[in-house]
């Protein structure tokens, strides 16, 4: 009965140092991040599409980087712009394009063109709101993954200096068709992001500016983007 007790005793202690614990897997900080995959839209004109520098420089490829090191797997954007486009020619290329998904975020920046062809505010003020609209039907019809930005004051830049227009009254028109989109934006409940301040560095600082002296350099854009990156952050993770 003593030798049975001891076999059984010795059984047991075996069976529990031998038991297989279940330990949950290692996961790596990348296996840890979102692995959804997110969709961009870009619509704009030569600052969206990043005219004179490499396309990875301009601010849509930019914020894509940037989101990429919080984690987000975006697509590269989709681009709806060009050089030289105005608010009209945008919407036309918009209709061109005949769009039919949906895209967890989208970003305007347009109407430098309308100032610098002297184009009626008014004008503007409509195309834009349109624009705006259907820049939220893009976004799912959801108002916080639609980020407009403003236009930067190309007046600050070396190409100005030679036109009939002088950088204050460039200024201060830019500064009125920013109004405008601001005012729209924001009653819409639209973010807006404000980078016309900084643009107006330029004039002192020409590491701002592109090779042709009027367009941004990658150096302004990656300011842009860090500028939208927590306000997409924040709405990619509602």
């Amino acid at each position: 009965m003593k030798v049975l007790f001891c076999s059984i005793l010795f059984s047991l202690l075996t069976s529990a140092c031998t038991k297989q614990i279940n330990m949950p897997a290692y996961q790596s900080p990348e296996m840890l991040s979102d692995s959804k995959s997110y969709t961009y839209l870009a619509l704009g004109d030569s600052y969206t599409i990043g005219e004179q520098v490499k396309q990875e420089e301009s601010f849509p490829y930019q914020l894509q980087n940037l989101l990429s090191a919080e984690k987000f797997n975006v697509a590269n954007p989709e681009i709806i712009a060009t050089t030289g486009w105005t608010t009209d020619e945008l919407q036309n290329a918009i209709k061109q394009a005949n769009l039919t998904g949906k895209y967890d975020f989208v970003t305007l920046l347009i109407g430098v063109n309308n100032q610098y062809r002297s184009y009626p505010v008014e004008t503007y003020k409509k195309e834009f709101s349109e624009l705006l609209q259907k820049a939220i039907t893009f976004a799912n019809g959801d108002k916080n993954k639609v980020f407009v930005v403003s236009i930067p004051d190309w007046g600050a830049t070396p190409f100005a200096k030679d036109g009939p227009r002088s950088a204050q009254t460039i200024a201060q028109e830019i500064d009125q068709f920013n109004a405008v989109n601001q005012q729209i934006t924001l009653a819409a409940g639209v973010s807006y992001t404000d980078i016309t301040p900084a643009s107006r560095n330029a004039a002192t600082d020409l590491s701002l500016v592109a090779t042709d002296g009027l367009h941004p350099s990658g150096k302004m854009y990656s300011a842009w983007a860090a500028a939208l990156l927590p306000k997409v952050v924040a709405a990619l993770k509602q």
